[in-house]
């Protein structure tokens, strides 16, 4: 068998096509995560979609499903602290309030100081140990189950609940009043 014989490799679809194809699980995971903010400032769904979709769309082609997924989940992040970066920067003073407990488990629905204070810390972890923020990037900013967490980072559920006990942790320590 000679290299001309084997077939050629299935091109994967525009990302165009793969927004359509998952575009309602797409505004599943929106929803969850409007749901789970609680917060009226915060992006309605289909401005946190419609947002997510502007930056997935530039991308010529994903590798597979869970290629797009995870980049999904990095663009929801990045629509989210970006919206509360622009309320952040339209207050007048204040300072950054305490943080409660919940919020290595969640999503905050207190401030964007929060939401702010939660990316910080996970830039600096992503410095640390990358597959510890990834993990926060789909279980936290995404509202991703264990299982689709460890599909779209192709590694298994208890690594994925592993790593995320281990982030929780770190990221209690570093967003503990204490610590700033």
């Amino acid at each position: 068998m000679t290299a001309h014989d084997a077939d050629p490799p299935a091109a994967l679809p525009a990302s165009d096509e793969l927004v359509r194809a998952l575009y309602a699980e797409l505004r599943d995971v929106a929803s969850r995560e409007r749901w789970r903010l609680g917060n009226a400032q915060t992006l309605q769904t289909t401005a946190l979609i419609s947002e997510t979709w502007l930056k997935l769309h530039k991308v010529e082609a994903w590798q597979d499903r869970n290629h797009f997924l995870r980049a999904a989940a990095i663009a929801m992040r990045q629509v989210l602290v970006d919206a509360a970066r622009e309320r952040h920067a339209a207050k007048r003073g204040g300072g950054l309030a305490d943080l409660t407990l919940s919020i290595a488990e969640r999503v905050p629905t207190g401030s964007d100081d929060e939401l702010l204070r939660v990316d910080e810390a996970l830039r600096r972890l992503q410095a640390l140990e990358p597959r510890l923020a990834q993990v926060v990037e789909c279980r936290f900013f995404a509202g991703y189950s264990e299982a689709e967490t460890a599909r779209v980072l192709d590694i298994g559920e208890r690594t994925v609940r592993r790593d995320w006990l281990k982030a929780k942790a770190w990221l209690y320590v570093e967003l503990s009043p204490d610590s700033a």
